[in-house]
């Protein structure tokens, strides 16, 4: 369970930090439970020292009561130095106050200069940095498999053995599966690019359709790509960027 807790008491404001976070695909692969406060009320309190959830902070720093999210801030750092923080504000002038109050603080972000596209940002780095333990699973009766996701790069089928070859950041692993049902073993980063291969798009560097290739960031250049596919893929990096 991860839950994303917001203090926002301008209702317009919690409205589109509403709506911010209904777009990510995160919502479609992940437990995730929002809580929304327009100040610090015992229910809060409760949350912050319930420790066994991680948490992601959404914090206006200017609140109409005399507890301020830099305080919200405060209080949580005091229990858990684990949970990021993110505050949103009006303006940039409690910038440094806040940096100087607050002990790692992910992000600082001004409500009226591009919100949507910072916060949905700051979303995915955390997701990606902190939460990212999803994993690849097969059992078979000579195979057990067990593989974060983050490590493969990308999957294909072998002609010759009929396999699913899948390709990690150290080496690849052979199991019986057809594409089709390989895609049912992954998650949204993952798209078909070719009929018998399936990519990692977070670990791809260069799309070239035109020559049918695509650089990883481990510098392997794979010769599997069509552009049948291309519009599924673009689609995933408009809503990821």
């Amino acid at each position: 369970m991860i839950k994303i807790v917001v203090v926002e008491d301008d209702k317009k404001a919690q409205l589109e930090i509403k709506n911010i976070l209904r777009q990510l695909d995160i919502f479609k692969e992940e437990e995730i439970k929002i809580e929304y406060f327009t100040k610090c009320t015992n229910a809060l309190k409760e949350i912050i020292e319930d420790t066994a959830d991680r948490k992601i902070y959404i914090l206006d720093i200017e609140l109409e009561t005399k507890i301020s999210g830099i305080d919200i801030a405060k209080f949580v750092r005091e229990i858990d130095w684990e949970s990021e923080i993110i505050f949103i504000t009006n303006h940039d002038k409690m910038f440094e106050t806040t940096y100087r109050n607050v002990y790692n603080v992910m992000d600082f972000i001004e409500k009226f200069h591009d919100m949507d596209h910072k916060l949905k940002k700051d979303m995915r780095i955390i997701f990606k940095k902190n939460f990212d333990n999803k994993m690849f699973r097969f059992g078979s009766r000579n195979l057990n498999l067990q593989i974060y996701y983050r490590s493969i790069t990308h999957l294909y089928r072998d002609k010759e053995s009929r396999k699913i070859i899948v390709n990690t950041d150290k080496t690849n692993y052979a199991v019986y599966l057809n594409v089709i049902d390989a895609v049912n073993y992954l998650d949204s980063r993952f798209k078909m690019v070719h009929r018998a291969c399936i990519v990692n798009l977070d670990r791809v560097q260069v799309f070239n359709w035109t020559k049918g290739y695509f650089l990883l960031d481990t510098g392997e250049k794979v010769h599997m790509l069509s552009k049948k596919y291309k519009k599924e893929v673009e689609e995933y990096y408009e809503r990821n960027n």
